[in-house]
């Protein structure tokens, strides 16, 4: 197994009508639904730092071959013959339509603010629904036997993540799982980093505390505590350390292509924000990626999977 790939922690602490069609009235955690609903206004004004285009379509669904490979799979919650399976921010769907494949008996839900890409010919088990966890999910309490959501530190405001996986905890039947996979925009995401990355990284976290988003890495540091503290048990925490560069092989030339991507699309925001042209944010991209492989860089991400209670 390749050194970059995982090192296992596990913690022991405690932890009728179509769902999917009709928005329940429950609240997050009951009071802390209007909490949630005034960021979502609040990012009406500041939207999800990435842009929503097709360049952006394409780097989501390279991204997710990236991860899938680093995963070796598609998760790594020890789930077994789910039922309902809910992917939240699907993105592309891609993620949500390969479990629809893998596991055909289940019913399988990709929830997102738009459907960004339409499959030709998804799984007859799959379908898309139109929703925003800031304000609630659209679902019954204890419906999915495994609730996932992935890499959404640049959508959901610092301030609501104990909500939203409050709100995850909800829709989760008992015995069922939840995976959570974050990074962050951080320099300290990028070991070691060198100057031009720690420049680049620090504008790019600056735009994000703008907006209300994690700039700082707590979200990826606080997901076992998030969990915990919905009432969820036998959480297991991954750390995730994928090079980043040629010098880690296919992986960090795959891995590069996606930090990169990512950073262009969101140049001219930052250019402007900081008074400098878009060039200049490109050439600061390019001084970067050579600092990778010279001091062969790695991006560090976590996975935390939870399970809920057995109803007693």
């Amino acid at each position: 197994m390749p050194w970059w790939l995982f090192r296992r922690r596990v913690s022991k602490d405690g932890g009728g009508s179509d769902p999917a069609a009709q928005p329940t009235r429950r609240s997050v955690g009951e009071v802390a639904l209007p909490r949630l609903r005034g960021h979502r206004r609040y990012l009406d004004a500041q939207p999800y730092l990435l842009p929503k285009d097709l360049g952006e379509v394409n780097r989501l669904d390279f991204q997710h071959y990236v991860l899938r490979s680093l995963l070796r799979g598609n998760y790594l919650a020890p789930i077994e013959q789910p039922r309902r399976i809910l992917d939240v921010g699907c993105g592309t769907g891609q993620w949500a339509i390969e479990l629809a494949q893998q596991f055909p008996q289940a019913e399988v839900i990709g929830l997102d603010l738009e459907q960004v890409k339409v499959s030709s010919s998804p799984p007859a088990n799959y379908r898309f629904v139109k929703g925003d966890v800031l304000d609630g999910l659209p679902f019954e309490s204890n419906w999915f036997d495994f609730v996932h959501q992935r890499l959404l530190f640049l959508a959901i405001p610092l301030s609501a993540w104990p909500g939203v996986i409050q709100e995850l905890a909800r829709v989760t039947c008992s015995g069922g799982w939840i995976e959570l996979v974050e990074g962050g925009s951080s320099s300290s995401n990028f070991t070691p980093a060198g100057p031009a990355t720690q420049q680049l990284i620090g504008l790019i976290g600056q735009l994000a505390a703008l907006r209300g988003l994690d700039s700082e890495g707590e979200v990826m540091r606080s997901l076992d505590r998030y969990l915990l503290e919905a009432g969820l048990i036998n959480v297991q925490r991954y750390p995730i350390e994928i090079p980043v560069g040629e010098w880690g092989g296919r992986l960090g030339s795959l891995m590069a292509i996606d930090v990169r991507e990512g950073i262009k699309a969101i140049s001219a925001p930052v250019a402007a924000r900081f008074g400098l042209s878009e060039q200049e944010v490109l050439d600061l991209l390019d001084q970067a990626n050579r600092e990778w492989n010279e001091l062969r860089t790695s991006y560090s991400l976590a996975v935390a999977c939870a399970q809920k209670p057995t109803a007693s």
